[in-house]
């Protein structure tokens, strides 16, 4: 039996893709529901992230919340946010930070917000 270290490599690393693709769906789900599912998905954006010593992948989620209950909801996740701890499989959310909020008052009370997320993958 002969071992091929170039192809272990790139076993490896297609695993560490595929398991990266999948885990923003997660990710959004435990984002929402942190917000009591009051919220309203506007964007996701996924982009590949490393360091030397870690690889994952960084997210930007604009989610909106209309309504008086709904926008209570958005500011519970605001407070939330900086002390969560996810649980998604695989991976670790290493950050999470809120970069930015829109209060509007009419026509009905509504609060954008903007998360910046990063996933590590676990080894």
């Amino acid at each position: 039996m002969q071992l091929d270290p170039a192809a272990n490599q790139t076993m490896l690393a297609a695993t560490r893709r595929q398991a990266r693709t999948r885990a923003w769906m997660p990710l959004l789900s435990a984002l929402l529901e942190l917000g009591e599912n009051q919220g309203e998905l506007l964007s996701h954006a996924e982009r590949n992230w490393a360091s030397v010593t870690f690889s994952g992948s960084r997210h930007n989620v604009r989610l909106a919340f209309t309504g008086e209950q709904a926008v209570e909801a958005g500011e519970r996740l605001i407070d939330a946010l900086p002390e969560h701890e996810f649980t998604i499989p695989r991976h670790l959310v290493a950050d999470a930070a809120i970069v930015s909020v829109v209060h509007t008052a009419l026509p009905q009370p509504r609060l954008e917000l903007e998360v910046d997320l990063l996933l590590l993958d676990e080894i």
